[in-house]
């Protein structure tokens, strides 16, 4: 148990204006579970964040992608050095957002 008290307290934050840890966009592995968890909680009946008058599709995932791609999830990302330092990033700081897959 103390272990795991010492392994917490190693953790550093960066805290920088300038994205350090990773490239300065979303990875194909963030872009997945960021969608994929956003389709899961408005599949459970969480409200939409954009406003869908004249969408033709109401697929949770299409859904999930486009609010990505609007830039307004409240969502941060938490990257890793191996080293156990670590940087929180908005997805707001975030470029190439817009270049995602056309649907």
């Amino acid at each position: 148990m103390t272990n795991e008290l010492n392994d917490k307290q190693d953790d550093l934050e960066i805290i920088s204006n300038k994205i350090v840890v990773g490239p300065d966009r979303l990875t194909r592995f963030e872009r997945a579970r960021i969608i994929g968890a956003r389709a899961l909680q408005l599949s459970m009946g969480a409200p939409v964040l954009l406003n869908l008058e004249n969408a033709d599709t109401k697929s949770p995932i299409v859904i999930a992608e486009l609010e990505l791609r609007a830039k307004i999830l409240p969502i941060s990302i938490r990257r890793e050095f191996p080293n156990k330092t670590y940087q929180i990033i908005p997805i707001q700081k975030l470029r190439d957002i817009q270049a995602i897959r056309e649907l």
